[in-house]
């Protein structure tokens, strides 16, 4: 099987305007690459969702800080096109640097509200970078519908934030978590872990799950420092839909979010309750 690949937003735009022409709907799955079973999950929701789907392939430079990990993020170009032609994407667009952010590019997003906790806290630089990209993907394309794995579940949420403050024309769709057998979820990142990292990996998810069912988030913190972990950035029951902190009784959806080190590489997962 064959899946076509673009480089730049013209040659998608005209892409879409000729299946627009033909009054399909279009999906975009935006992604980072280093695809694994997750990202194909996204594209089966979005085949699921409209006539066409879109897969972006971008490692976005400014959602990372100097110090953090762009360098070395992995990247599998020729391995993610053909999982992409196998699950049946009709499109890639795997822009440039350059292409994104060409000479003289000055326009940046500010996030709030749902953006400020949590990751925003430990990244400050973060979600603006992610959602500036977001926003420069969602009008090259202009989908229907954009999916997102809840697997970022913050990020989930300050994209759908973004998308209702500047009234964009699309449709945010969250995907749920894939996760491994032992319940560690899956993420591109997980490659930079030792088998023995990869042992203890599966306890994020235990202690996540713990809180979520009643625990105190400051025990399975500790427990996760006691199991190998060597740092907990943050371990906390946050409202699904502010991200604000959870207030018993209320009666709204939930979220446990967390985020720990595990030798050199910061895990992040999230579940419902």
């Amino acid at each position: 099987m064959h899946v076509e690949l673009v480089r730049t937003i013209n040659h998608l735009r005209a892409e879409v305007a000729r299946w627009r022409t033909d009054g399909q709907r279009i999906a975009l799955v935006p992604t980072m690459g280093a695809l694994h079973a997750g990202h194909i999950a996204l594209v089966g929701a979005a085949l699921s969702a409209a006539d066409k789907t879109v897969v972006s392939i971008f490692v976005n430079p400014t959602q990372f800080a100097p110090h953090e990990d762009l360098a070395r993020y992995p990247r599998d170009e020729g391995g993610d096109l053909a999982k992409l032609a196998g699950a049946g994407a009709h499109l890639v667009w795997a822009p440039a640097v350059t292409e994104m952010y060409p000479e003289g590019f000055a326009t940046r997003i500010a996030v709030e509200g749902a953006a400020l906790p949590l990751e925003g806290t430990f990244r400050p630089h973060h979600f603006g970078g992610v959602a500036t990209v977001v926003c420069k993907l969602i009008l090259a394309a202009m989908p229907d519908v954009a999916l997102f794995g809840e697997k970022d579940f913050q990020q989930l949420a300050v994209i759908r934030q973004m998308a209702r403050d500047l009234a964009l024309p699309v449709l945010i769709q969250g995907v749920p978590t894939v996760r491994e057998e032992d319940g560690l979820a899956l993420s591109s990142r997980n490659a930079y872990l030792s088998e023995d990292e990869r042992y203890v990996a599966p306890m994020l998810f235990k202690a996540i799950s713990e809180v979520a069912r009643g625990r105190y988030p400051r025990e399975a913190a500790a427990a996760l420092l006691t199991v190998g972990f060597g740092k907990v950035d943050y371990l906390e029951a946050r409202d699904a839909e502010t991200l604000a902190p959870y207030v018993p009784g209320s009666g709204r959806p939930g979220r446990v979010l967390a985020a720990a080190w595990l030798g050199k590489t910061r895990l992040i997962d999230n579940v419902g309750f």
